[in-house]
């Protein structure tokens, strides 16, 4: 796991901290025989099932292993069960991850390279799509694999490498996350998750923060993350305080998909009475003066959220007032 710098030391440690045997993808023979058939007028499903298999074992031979890398992370959405491929071919998760340790020392000092950051990255598209398979979701989390991306979320430059290899790493958790499972999120919130992502709420780009901050909200709209979350005033303060922040940083510079997403966490953690309370003398005054009107003009579900929340944190008199003062327009009522 990770080792967070001193700087979240402290959040870390408050947020603490059987697959089917394997079976080779195909024979020699095999591929040949498929791309004989192929020849003789196979049907398209059947070709794209052969060009996969060929790639899958393609990633074994070093040689062919960066092509292969590339060309399967370009067609993933077209083959159709390359998860169960991937998972099931022998030794091709452990090229995988291979080439995520690869780089682990190109991280601290950060000198990697725009070519090493675009092969991994590559090879973490590959791992998105193992983690976004209903087949081989929980065989990916029993096998602990997303533990591989948390250095790179651990990184803190913010050169143009390092930034897509965070985002294709965030990439990997969204996939999983997305998919409402208290499995998953009781998973992630034994490991540092959470501190990973606070980090990129605070440094990266807005589209890593924007995935950062989406995957703190569905751990949060899980009733265990919120329990958990919510369950000591240390880990509510510590997002809290990056939430309030990303709020102050949008009023320089709007950007309503980020803004939805901190409202929404925001809106959850309303859920909660404790939290609640903590909300009426923590929550920026930005979402309660109308500094955000223009930025969800043309988006009513977050404003209605917004309307929400500021409902549960001070109840129906605010929201009265700030509708009196200009509100009730941006509400659309």
């Amino acid at each position: 796991m990770a080792n967070l710098p001193p700087s979240l030391s402290i959040s870390s440690a408050s947020f603490g901290g059987g697959p089917a045997p394997p079976s080779p993808v195909a024979s020699a023979a095999a591929a040949a025989a498929a791309a004989a058939a192929a020849a003789v007028g196979q049907p398209p499903k059947d070709r794209k099932m052969a060009s996969a298999e060929q790639l899958v074992l393609d990633l074994c031979d070093p040689e062919l292993r960066e092509n292969a890398l590339l060309d399967l992370s370009k067609k993933r959405d077209i083959f159709q069960d390359l998860a169960p491929l991937l998972w099931y071919s022998y030794g091709t998760i452990a090229v995988l991850l291979q080439e995520i340790v690869s780089i682990y020392p190109a991280l601290s000092p950060p000198t990697l390279s725009p070519g090493a950051s675009n092969r991994v990255c590559n090879a973490l598209a590959l791992l998105q799509c193992v983690a976004s398979h209903p087949d081989t979701r929980i065989l990916f989390l029993n096998a602990h694999i997303p533990l591989y991306l948390y250095p790179f979320l651990n990184t803190t430059s913010k050169t143009r490498p390092f930034e897509y290899l965070r985002l294709t790493s965030l990439g990997v958790i969204g996939a999983l996350v997305k998919v409402d499972d208290t499995e998953v999120i009781s998973f992630l919130l034994q490991t540092e998750i959470i501190p990973l992502c606070l980090r990129t709420m605070e440094m990266g780009s807005e589209l890593s923060k924007t995935v950062a901050t989406f995957i703190v909200q569905k751990i949060l709209l899980d009733d265990v993350g919120l329990r958990y979350i919510c369950a000591t005033a240390e880990r509510f303060f510590a997002v809290g305080s990056v939430l309030a922040n990303m709020v102050v940083s949008l009023a320089e510079q709007p950007s309503t998909r980020l803004l939805k997403h901190i409202i929404r966490c925001y809106l959850r953690l309303s859920d909660n009475p404790r939290a609640c309370g903590a909300l009426r003398s923590c929550l920026p005054e930005m979402l309660k003066d109308g500094t955000f009107n223009n930025c969800l003009r043309d988006d009513p579900a977050t404003r209605r959220w917004l309307q929400q929340l500021l409902h549960n944190v001070a109840g129906g008199n605010l929201v009265a007032s700030l509708q009196a003062g200009g509100l009730d327009h941006m509400m659309g009522n």
